[in-house]
């Protein structure tokens, strides 16, 4: 992008103009998915007055929270007043009209989603690979204006602009690969339900989510509008739970279920919690990475309630554990809920021991213990994604005994077809003789642990 460009982009006339553009009601991609009587119960506005609905679809019946008593006014500034110099200067660049109350509204983050390459290209200078693209992508774009401002504008190998702006690459189908490589749709006994592990199912809210993840797992629906956000089908899962005492654990997720507005979010929670053999409750988010502003105190007030709940938060790069990040995370922790995070292994991006581990660190000073480390899901068009198995080993063997165990998540595959998790381990068992097992720690250094084998039966006999 050159400077003529650029200066006539930040002129006061043009900002003006931008400005409106951007508080504009955003085009909707997708078909109308929620009818009046078709939703959850809420205290809403209509939508024919509603400055938040779409051409074809009420982002408000997604995002907008049930009036409340108001609370002690508190500004929202020390709330999210800490930032990242990156994102100072991109504010002050693409954004200088806009507030810190705005800003910081996590529904005004949602409305001025980049969505278009068009839109994209003001901001980033973007490589022939991202600019070649089919508009028509499998998976759409859109990214948060909070989460663009962590970008660099002119490095396509920058790791989260790898993680989010479309590359030509989405188009090469590797051998092996599949759009539903786990065999979800092959799992799911109702609509948006996936039942693969005996006493735990995974309960899709919606195919929503801020910001999408070129590599994402779901990209087959994701985006598409076919996961509807409704009473009725919410309803046909909560009835399949209902009706299957063996499912104790549900995870929630997606799509993002924190896109949901705070009583659509309840209102599956406290049904659940009315079904006496569901003992855990998890929620699988990337919005404390990609949207933090979403974290409010009412949101975690109203999450308190239903304890046992578990969070599993999606971090893939340092660069996302940003002061922003880190207040979400502790408003979460604080709440007692119990943080995990799940990361997956991309190539050119968090794979090398020095960035995984400095991401590790990270996630535990913001109190999320590293959970998983997945190796990347066979999705059509993921092989310039991909790593080796040798090379997930590899990083796991950097880590154990290098750092505390905490830090070191459960490397994993989750096997095509339907297979479930598989736990990966670099092999420090050597062998087994008559008394000792032999074994190698994170040194290379051999040790012995006795272990006798136990003689055959017939021998003890003798």
């Amino acid at each position: 992008m050159n400077v003529k460009r650029l200066n006539n982009m930040t002129s006061p006339k043009m900002i003006c103009i931008w400005k409106e553009k951007m508080n504009n009601n955003q085009k909707a991609a997708r078909p109308n998915i929620l009818v009046e009587d078709d939703k959850p119960p809420s205290i809403r506005k209509s939508e024919e007055d509603d400055p938040l609905s779409l051409a074809g679809e009420s982002l408000r019946s997604l995002l907008t929270p049930t009036p409340r008593i108001p609370e002690k006014k508190t500004s929202l500034v020390s709330h999210h007043g800490k930032t990242t110099i990156k994102t100072k200067a991109f504010r002050k660049k693409f954004y200088p009209l806009i507030s810190d109350k705005e800003w910081n509204n996590w529904q005004w983050q949602l409305q001025n989603r980049i969505q278009s390459h068009e839109k994209l290209s003001r901001f980033l200078t973007l490589s022939q690979e991202e600019t070649l693209v089919n508009r028509t992508s499998q998976l759409p774009l859109s990214i948060t204006p909070y989460y663009l401002s962590l970008i660099s504008p002119d490095d396509p190998d920058h790791p989260l602009r790898k993680c989010v702006v479309p590359n030509v690459n989405e188009w090469l189908q590797m051998p092996g690969e599949s759009d539903d490589p786990l065999g979800e749709d092959q799992q799911s006994p109702v609509p948006g339900l996936v039942h693969r592990y005996p006493d735990r199912v995974l309960f899709l809210l919606s195919d929503f989510c801020s910001t999408y993840c070129r590599y994402c797992t779901r990209s087959r629906v994701v985006g598409h509008g076919t996961i509807h956000p409704s009473r009725v089908r919410w309803e046909k899962a909560l009835k399949y739970i209902e009706k299957t005492p063996a499912v104790r654990d549900v995870l929630l997720s997606g799509g993002d279920p924190l896109t949901l507005a705070d009583d659509r979010l309840e209102w599956v929670l406290s049904r659940l919690r009315q079904i006496d053999h569901v003992e855990v409750i998890r929620i699988g988010t990337k919005v404390p990475a990609v949207l933090p502003q979403r974290i409010t105190p009412n949101l975690v007030k109203m999450l308190k309630k239903y304890h046992p709940l578990w969070m599993s938060l999606h971090f893939t790069h340092a660069d996302e554990c940003t002061p922003e990040t880190a207040k979400a995370c502790a408003r979460l922790a604080d709440a007692g809920i119990p943080l995990g995070s799940q990361t997956v292994l991309l190539k050119g991006i968090n794979d090398s021991a020095k960035t995984m581990a400095s991401l590790m660190h990270g996630l535990m000073k913001m109190r999320v213990r590293p959970y998983y480390l997945y190796q990347c899901d066979p999705i059509t068009g993921s092989g310039h994604f991909r790593t080796s198995i040798e090379k997930g080993l590899e990083i796991i063997r950097s880590l154990r005994g290098f750092t505390s165990g905490y830090a070191v998540p459960t490397y994993v595959v989750d096997a095509p077809g339907g297979g479930g998790k598989i736990p990966l381990m670099p092999d420090y068992i050597q062998g087994h003789t008559t008394d000792n097992l032999v074994m190698i720690n994170y040194e290379n250094r051999t040790f012995l642990y006795p272990d006798p084998v136990s003689a055959p039966a017939e021998d003890v006999l003798k």
